[in-house]
């Protein structure tokens, strides 16, 4: 079982680490025309809100809730009764989302006016604000669209070509953002509304991208919407609080955005450094737990509750192998990945230092980030809704109030350590409260792992450190070659002091992946 997880989750990696690099470039196309100047400000906060839908529907409801039923009614019922779910939940986002973008719409001036309101002291940044919110609200409509086509195809085990739609989406933005910039900025139209636009297209684009696998596996959408139907009452429940289940993050990123934009600049900066930290969750830990959900949600169906303790321990001590040295790597080198990548056009030095700053605070939340996304599928998978709820509860109330804190003590720094402190406490109560659902989850074997890779990674934190300092002073010129050469030694400083750290700390999970690497590489 760990093998077939294991290799779907590769899959998925490939897939997701082609997105990620698109994404990152997509980021750098965007810093290098708008750095973290007014423009980007007002972007990031037009994006917030349907971005943060987006996320609860293409990550959160759709694998809490749609994907562990449909699994069932595949292995139940067949393809015929799936699929024609699959149809009622598409028409149920539609009209849901539908409703909201609309509001959206109507009401963007008085929304972003209380979001935003510091905004109206620099003429035409409110404006322009409220203007791309209205351009951006359809984008969730599109997006919604996505994620149930996403869901049903994961829960046929095709994993490559969803993972590859938000590929496809992120060249969409590049090339009408390059495309659109020089027009717009000859028709006197505000050249930032390439980035709307490349996010529209994008959209559709993803779902063109997943509907010829979903066709041939006999997909025909239905317009039907029953209410009474048990499959989609189910979902719908457990969509409505697993959405807030699985919301705390995205809501904490949301407070983020409105404290921030008391900060010139603060809002894009928190943007970048979020996407820079969310780049080893989204190829290692959705890659993990896209693969280990069907599987959990298999084992809940049929009341196997060793096996599934047995799928969780596995998924959660290979996250934290991969996740731990990540959050180690992005804290050490935040400045010289930061000047590496982004460092040109209208993003300058001053750029640099606000989006390294965020980065550094926001990386210890990758670890509990992680988790949670294993974590919390788990109990819709268990048909239990309420538990991720009163979490995501505690846990957003615990982020407010740090938040508010750290934001008075450290600046908009405050709020990236604040919400990285408040995604480990989401993660720490989930397991716990999972643990004793389910009769543990192996808390022995994975706590060892975790005490292993801790001091693995602290040993390569120091490596890269020292790596960083002294390539530093042999390549000072803020060019882009010394700049290369200063992360890539940094980096291989770190993995390889990290591999033999590991070796010699007998870390199970990384000599397991070894020994797979090389046995493919063998003739």
């Amino acid at each position: 079982m760990s093998e077939r997880l294991a290799k779907s989750a590769g899959l998925i990696g490939i897939a997701t680490l082609a997105s990620r690099v698109l994404g990152l470039v997509r980021d750098v196309v965007q810093g290098h025309y708008f750095g973290t100047g007014p423009a980007a400000d007002a972007f990031a906060v037009a994006t917030r809100i349907p971005t943060l839908l987006r996320d609860l529907f293409a990550e959160g409801a759709m694998s809490a809730a749609f994907v562990p039923t449909v699994t069932r009614y595949l292995s139940t019922d067949g393809k015929a009764a799936a699929f024609r779910l699959g149809s009622q939940v598409v028409n149920g986002l539609l009209l849901i989302t539908g409703v909201i973008v609309t509001i959206g719409i109507v009401f963007a001036e008085p929304l972003v006016s209380w979001f935003a309101g510091d905004y109206a002291a620099e003429p035409g940044k409110l404006e322009l604000t409220v203007l791309l919110t209205r351009v951006n609200m359809p984008f969730l409509l599109l997006v919604a669209v996505a994620a149930a086509y996403m869901g049903m195809l994961n829960a046929l085990r095709r994993f490559f070509i969803p993972a590859n739609s938000p590929t496809m989406f992120n060249v969409a933005f590049i090339v009408c953002t390059v495309a659109f910039f020089p027009i717009f900025t000859q028709m006197g139209i505000h050249p930032v509304m390439a980035l709307s636009v490349g996010m529209l297209v994008g959209g559709v684009v993803q779902i063109l991208v997943m509907w010829p696998a979903l066709h041939r596996e006999g997909y025909r959408h239905e317009w039907v919407l029953n209410p009474r139907d048990p499959g989609l009452r189910e979902v719908l429940i457990l969509m409505g609080p697993g959405t807030l289940g699985v919301a705390a993050a995205q809501i904490n990123l949301l407070v983020n955005t409105q404290l921030a934009t008391h900060e010139a600049g603060a809002a894009s900066a928190l943007q970048y450094a979020f996407r820079m930290m969310y780049m080893p969750i989204g190829i290692f830990s959705v890659s993990i737990a896209t693969a280990a959900i069907p599987e959990l949600a298999r084992h809940a169906a049929k009341a196997e509750l060793p096996e599934m303790r047995s799928t969780l321990s596995w998924g959660l001590r290979l996250m934290l192998m991969l996740s731990v040295p990540a959050t180690v790597g992005l804290m050490v080198l935040s400045r010289p990945i930061i000047e590496l990548i982004y460092e040109r056009g209208m993003f300058d030095a001053q750029s640099t230092l606000q989006v390294a700053g965020a980065l550094m605070f926001y990386a210890p939340g990758i670890v509990g980030y992680s988790i949670v996304k294993i974590v919390s599928p788990s109990f819709y998978s268990l048909r239990d809704a309420r538990t991720p709820v009163i979490v995501s509860l505690v846990t957003i109330a615990a982020n407010l109030a740090l938040n508010i804190w750290l934001n008075s003590i450290m600046g908009f720094r405050g709020l990236a350590l604040g919400t990285a402190i408040a995604a480990n406490i989401n993660a720490g109560l989930l397991l716990y409260l999972l643990s004793r659902r389910i009769g543990g989850v192996d808390a022995r074997r994975v706590g060892i792992t975790l005490l292993k890779v801790a001091v693995a990674s602290a040993v390569m934190g120091v490596a890269v450190y020292y790596a960083d300092t002294a390539l530093h002073r042999l390549l000072p010129e803020p060019s882009l070659t010394p700049r290369l050469l200063r992360v890539a030694g940094g980096i291989g400083a770190g993995l390889g002091t990290l591999a033999l750290a590991s070796w010699m700390l007998r870390i199970e999970e990384l000599q397991q992946a070894t020994n797979r690497l090389l046995k493919r590489l063998r003739p």
